[in-house]
């Protein structure tokens, strides 16, 4: 498991390295509109499935060749990534406000045990895949180095929260979602995000550059606990479908990291609203 994990890793950051050398904007949004095109079928398998073992789900085939096309004509439109902020800033705004005053606030008291088909989950995969395609894009169009440092936000509270948890935690944050994940692991993975971005505001073109240009530091300090938190959210929003449908990945597409929505879930609160922070 631990080699199959680790080569998927360095393949995955082999194509990812490549794809931002490339010259123009098409090759990186074909990557992150393939990636969340897979992310869509393994959301409704979660949320409109589960499919009957050795079948096909048909419904999360159509939805993520739908959404392949809807990204194919955002891109071949003629138009750029800033062109589209106008027409997606509503866009990254409906996102942010589901997941801040939604899905926060309810992971405390959702029930694991509930049934899977969920209508209003399933429809709200459009929203923040599509939310999360085009701040990815615009992302990118800022700069490789301000994409990263965004991206690191979430990958070092991950890290720092799973770290932290292991060495000192005691008291469950979500135990009936996620086991594993502690109150102590959340807020070193708090501490942790805040600092970079603190830290990365002494670098030009980074995120944490952009944020404290914006709001000063405290304001990109406190701005930053907030992302941090949603990534935790996104993360624990995940397990919570994965629970209700029973499932421990959302897919084996990713050999020892289970499916693209697991690797991707703590990124999709953050990034609308990041970008709209800046």
């Amino acid at each position: 498991m631990l080699r199959e994990r680790v080569i998927t890793a360095l393949v995955l950051f082999a194509v990812l390295a490549i794809t931002l050398t490339l010259p123009g904007p098409i090759p990186f949004a074909l990557l992150s509109g393939a990636f969340l095109s897979c992310a869509m079928w393994e959301w409704l398998r979660l949320t409109w499935g589960p499919a009957k073992p050795g079948t096909v789900f048909v419904p999360g085939v159509v939805a993520a060749l739908a959404l392949a096309c809807i990204f194919l004509a955002i891109q071949f439109s003629g138009a750029d990534a800033f062109d589209l902020v106008p027409a997606t800033f509503g866009l990254w705004i409906a996102s942010s406000v589901v997941w801040v005053g939604a899905i926060l606030p309810m992971l405390t008291r959702a029930r694991a045990d509930a049934a899977p088909r969920n209508a209003i989950w399933s429809a709200f995969s459009w929203v923040a895949l599509i939310a999360t395609w085009t701040a990815l894009n615009v992302a990118y169009t800022l700069g490789p180095l301000f994409l990263l440092s965004l991206a690191a936000v979430v990958w070092v509270a991950d890290i720092a929260a799973y770290f932290v948890g292991k060495k000192f935690g005691r008291r469950k944050l979500a135990p009936h979602i996620s086991p594993g994940k502690t109150i102590e692991g959340a807020i070193g993975g708090v501490v942790a995000a805040v600092a970079l971005i603190l830290i990365s505001a002494q670098f030009k073109d980074t995120f944490g550059a952009a944020l404290s240009h914006k709001w000063g530091m405290l304001g990109a300090a406190c701005f930053g606990l907030l992302l941090a938190a949603l990534s935790i959210a996104g993360d624990l929003f995940e397990s919570l479908l994965k629970r209700r449908a029973g499932m421990k990945d959302s897919s084996g597409l990713l050999p020892g990291h289970g499916g693209v929505f697991d690797r991707l879930d703590a990124l999709l609160p953050v990034l609308p609203l990041a970008l709209l922070l800046v």
